[in-house]
């Protein structure tokens, strides 16, 4: 049977082949599936398969046959239509158009087989894109004469123009070349009067409502792109605002008004606009009054939800082009008002997507009256010094502040009311009503968080009375269990804590003392644990986003230290987390305060602090008294004399010293103490305590690392020596069990706290460098003589550090580490892309590293380990994990710029630019590897620019019969000739004019890169998927101007995310 499929030399034997598809979606065995599935595939990659699909077409009922035979085709119209003859091209052209009009002009075919009538229309509009308008000029007219012969047919006629107005103006975008997609759009301008006489047509004589839907539904297609006049100077908006009030098109002819509102183009059509949104007002009342839309919303029907949604979207788009128009005249201002009280209303319905897009214009609105007052301010304190002078510009603005504040304040309660929760607070209220501790972050909560603290700040700046004003009443229903509930108090707080560093200081001060002082007596009179625990997550939050204010008021600072000290002790789920959370970020803000001597003291709080460290950490689990020492060795690494600091440090570390001590002097008497669990992970908490102080420490740590050093080295190497045994005896499994775990942790954490120290203290090399030697064995020789599976990957994040920091002063410790590592680690992941993912990147790393700061040392390997090193970095490109791949590019880009720059030039490129070359082509037209866009143009870039410096032939003269004149024309001919092999669905023309395209744009990095997109779409490699990673670096600029627009402003960046010298004094 199978067989008698697969010979396509005869007509394909449909009855078989419905049985097969049959057998592939049914429900008999995996076996049967497989077979099918494996025919089926069989086919599809049959050249030939393509001829068959009329047949199939014609001889099949079964709908799921028909799909597959249609599958067949689209592949062939995308990838190879241009390739295929006249007659076979026009032949198939008739005979889908044939079908489509048999099928739709029949009213009852047409609505069973909708589903297979839709397909159609797709492969018809992708067979448009490549026909039309060239060599099928009389399309559209030739659709507009067949859409007037029947309702049915019309109605299908206009799905068809839906889809190609889709097609073109919002998939093209790495789908066309950019030429293609200009001549689509010009044809579909130049031809747009014969569809617009349709549609208007058609709304004013028809009665069918299929036909009106889908004609209003084509409508809203078109009219973001359509010549305007086709808009204003038709009957097309009263048409539109007349089936607004029925109910069954009601959110069509909305979606249409909708992108009508949103065009822009300057002032010539604003009457029009302004008529559209008063007569759209006056229907809208009698529709759905302005204050019941939350109830509606809550109590709607699916349509009446969607109804609402829809509004959303009217209103935001009509306000962001057109508010202006309406507040110019005085008789527009009451529907203006009027129309944002209706989004207020919406604004409030409990759905986050209709929430978002409210959330997004109320930015854009809120953001262009606080940029108007913000240049106005400093203009009008000139101008009050100067008297007679009145700014007519400063007036404006004024007007426009009084007319918006009505809304403006209804939105201040808005954004307090619902303001979403920000990343610090870790104490939530889960599905069931409970107060727990939050386990995974939700990034659409950040982000909305985000644009409302961004938006209330506006706001804020806007006025602050009013701001400060509801607030505090909200605080004081709080107080007198009023308004009283989790939700309520936490927006209230996080709206608070939003806007820190938005007031002048004063202000902020008056404010704060109100607040802070309310909710601490909240947290006294209000009983319960849950509720405590609310309460004391919103003063940690808020006290942790006022440091200004805390740096200006010690007493304050202080008693929220000991506030924070207190809920250390409180063991409701995520309680104490927050409390060590908030300390260490005030100890960040504020870490100056702890170490002076402050009025009224006896000593500087943080020696206090040490002599009560004890109970301070007793209830706080490991995790939390690392988080706890890291804050403690801020505030020393802010002490200055150098005695105090050592003598703190010692203070600090007692604890840990005074057990690490104990277990390396019973140790001294038996060795098989360290096998002890207990003992392992005494051993492992004290080296993560060491690991937070040094984060903190810097190179001051350096006392505390001195005494335990070698030590530590001595306990990784027997711990090691026991790993490798334990595996060794067990197998590959023994790796994977909790005691080889445990060891291996003990490993790590050695290795990052070297790791940290070295990476703090590079101001500092002399004390850095001195801890390599000893490590040399312990560490290196260690990795090198572990069975694969108890080497760790620290290891070479922590020599690729090493090297970052002292650079060309390791060049000669570099063929010991090259010697220790390399071949054993290629050996671990060249096998394949999946095993030991955190070795490849961090070998990589290390690899950079030499590559940067130690070339010579790549220089002096023989040929046979440069080759190892080229070849490994191809390795690293080819991964499809991200970083790796990046890496491995960068490196790339790195050597043979070094390269360049060497007297070794000639030899290098001669031996690896072929090779570079042809594999960077293989990840470029590689769709899996389109993040690397950028780099991987940065690296053709390289290669065909270096052609033109090099003095020897990149050919071999012996082997190569023909003499090229340069290395250019070698590397254009031999690029053809690869791409050519590589893409046969490519004519020798278009590759022969791409590849001159990138010698004659090389020196031009845009449309070297431009020229790049363009050939990967003809190319059909990136074709049907989304290709914004080709654009990311467009993107990256757009992100750098937002930072610098964001610093300008008062309060927009959080004090949290502020650099610490800026703030702390």
């Amino acid at each position: 049977m199978a067989e008698k499929l697969r010979d396509l030399s005869q007509p394909i034997d449909v009855p078989v082949l419905d049985a097969t598809v049959a057998a592939f979606y049914g429900t008999g065995s995996k076996e049967e599936r497989n077979a099918a599935d494996q025919i089926l595939r069989d086919l599809q990659n049959n050249q030939d398969m393509w001829l068959q699909v009329v047949h199939i077409l014609q001889n099949s009922q079964n709908l799921n046959t028909k799909f597959f035979a249609l599958q067949v085709l689209e592949s062939v119209i995308k990838y190879r239509w241009n390739a295929l003859p006249t007659e076979q091209r026009d032949g198939m052209k008739n005979y889908v158009s044939d079908v489509i009009v048999q099928l739709s002009s029949n009213e009852v075919t047409f609505r069973q087989e909708r589903l297979y009538v839709n397909k159609l229309n797709i492969i018809l509009v992708q067979v448009l894109k490549h026909e039309w308008p060239a060599r099928w000029t009389s399309f559209i007219p030739d659709l507009v004469a067949a859409a007037k012969s029947s309702e049915t047919i019309c109605e299908n006629c206009m799905a068809i123009l839906k889809l190609l107005s889709e097609e073109i103006f919002d998939f093209s975008r790495g789908e066309m070349t950019q030429q293609k997609i200009k001549e689509l759009k010009s044809s579909l301008n130049s031809e747009f009067r014969l569809i617009h006489e349709l549609c208007l047509y058609v709304l004013s004589a028809t009665q069918s409502s299929e036909l009106i839907r889908a004609t209003l539904a084509t409508l809203h297609a078109f009219l973001s792109w359509i010549p305007v006049g086709f808009i204003f100077e038709s009957p097309l908006l009263e048409t539109l605002l007349k089936f607004f009030p029925m109910a069954a098109y009601r959110n069509l002819t909305l979606q249409c008004l909708t992108e009508v509102a949103a065009l822009q183009f300057g002032d010539f059509y604003n009457m029009q606009y302004v008529k559209m949104y008063t007569i759209f007002m006056m229907q809208l009342q009698a529709i759905l009054p302005a204050g019941s839309i939350p109830n509606a919303y809550a109590n709607g029907s699916n349509d009446e939800q969607a109804f609402i949604q829809n509004l959303a979207l009217f209103f935001t788009a009509f306000f962001k082009s057109h508010i202006r128009i309406l507040e110019a005249s005085p008789e527009n201002r009451t529907a203006l008002l009027l129309g944002l009280e209706y989004l207020t209303g919406i604004s409030f319905v409990d759905d986050t997507e209709v929430f978002k897009v409210c959330l997004d214009y109320w930015n854009v609105f809120v953001l262009e009256l606080f940029e108007a007052h913000n240049q106005i301010e400093p203009a009008t304190a000139a101008a009050q010094m100067i008297p007679g002078v009145v700014d007519g510009t400063g007036t404006a603005v004024q007007h426009r502040r009084q007319l918006y504040s009505g809304p403006l304040s209804k939105l201040r309660t808005l954004m307090i009311c619902r303001m979403a929760k920000p990343e610090e607070v870790l104490i939530v209220e889960d599905e069931n009503g409970n107060i727990v501790r939050e386990t995974m972050k939700d990034n659409d909560v950040l982000v909305q968080y985000k644009i409302m603290r961004e938006t209330l700040i506006y706001l804020s700046h806007l006025d602050h009375e009013d701001t400060e004003q509801q607030m505090l009443k909200k605080l004081t229903k709080q107080l007198n269990g009023e308004d009283w509930s989790w939700n309520n108090l936490n927006t209230l707080c996080w709206a608070i804590g939003s806007i820190s560093g938005s007031m002048v200081e004063e202000q902020e001060n008056r404010f704060l003392v109100m607040v802070i002082r309310d909710l601490l007596n909240l947290c006294e009179i209000t009983k319960g644990k849950d509720n405590k625990a609310v309460i004391a997550s919103n003063i940690m939050y808020v006290v942790g986003q006022y440091p200004r204010f805390l740096r200006a008021h010690w007493k304050f600072l202080k008693t929220v230290v000991n506030k924070l000290f207190e809920f250390m002790h409180e063991m409701h789920p995520g309680v104490q987390d927050m409390a060590c959370d908030t300390f260490l970020k005030i100890v960040q803000k504020c870490k100056r305060k702890f170490v002076t001597q402050q009025v009224g003291e006896n000593e500087p709080f943080v020696s206090e602090l040490l002599s009560n460290l004890h109970t301070t950490i007793l209830d706080l689990e490991p995790h939390q008294i690392h988080t706890f020492y890291e804050s403690v060795g801020h505030m020393i690494q802010a002490e200055s004399d150098n005695t105090k600091r050592d003598e703190y440090l010692k203070r600090l570390m007692s604890l840990p010293n005074q057990k690490w001590a104990e277990i390396i002097g019973q140790a001294g008497q038996s060795i098989d103490i360290l096998k002890n669990q207990d003992v392992i992970r005494s051993v492992l908490n004290i080296l993560q305590t060491n690991t937070s102080v040094a984060t903190a420490l810097g190179p001051h740590f350096f006392p505390q690392i001195s005494l335990i050093f070698l030590d530590m080295l001595t306990v990784y190497r027997m711990y090691s020596e026991l790993v490798s045994s334990t595996i060794a005896e067990g197998g590959p499994y023994a790796s994977k069990s909790s005691f080889v775990k445990l060891l291996r942790s003990i490993k790590r954490e050695t290795l990052k706290l070297i790791e940290t120290f070295v990476d703090k203290a590079e101001d500092l090399p002399h004390l850095g460098k001195q801890f390599v030697p000893p490590m040399m064995d312990p560490v290196l020789g260690d990795y090198a003589r572990n069975v694969p599976d108890a080497r760790e990957s620290e290891v070479l994040s922590l020599f690729a550090t090493i090297i970052n920091k002292y650079k060309a002063e390791m060049l000669e410790d570099v063929p010991r580490i090259f010697e220790a590592v390399f071949q054993c680690t290629l050996e671990m992941i060249t096998k394949n892309f999946e095993d030991y993912p955190e070795h490849r990147l961090k070998f990589f790393s290390l690899l950079r590293a030499i590559g940067t700061h130690c070339f010579k040392a790549l220089i002096q390997l023989s040929s046979q380990q440069l080759k190892l090193v080229i070849d490994s970095i191809n390795w690293a490109f080819r991964h499809t994990e991200r970083n790796i791949a990046e890496t491995g590019l960068s490196l790339l880009l790195e050597i043979l710029k070094n390269f360049q720059a060497s007297a070794f030039q000639n030899q290098f490129y001669k031996t690896y630019f072929l090779n570079i070359e042809q594999e960077i082509f293989a990840v470029l037209t590689d769709s899996f590897h389109k993040p690397g866009f950028k780099l991987h143009v940065l690296v053709l870039q390289h290669l065909f620019c270096v052609v033109d410096g090099l003095t020897e032939p990149l050919w071999d003269v012996a082997t190569v019969q023909v003499q090229y004149q340069s290395n250019a024309m070698f590397v254009r001919e031999y690029t053809i000739n690869l791409l050519g092999a590589s893409f046969p669905n490519m004519t020798a023309v278009e590759v022969t004019k791409f590849v001159d395209g990138l010698l004659s744009s090389r020196h031009d990095l845009t449309s070297f890169k431009n020229h790049i997109r363009d050939f990967l779409v003809q190319s059909k490699e990136f074709s049907a998927q989304d290709n914004k990673d080709l654009y990311a670096e467009e993107a990256a600029v757009q992100r750098e101007k937002e930072r610098q627009r964001m610093l300008a402003i008062p309060g927009l960046i959080a004090p949290g995310e502020l650099q610490d010298e800026m703030v702390d004094s």
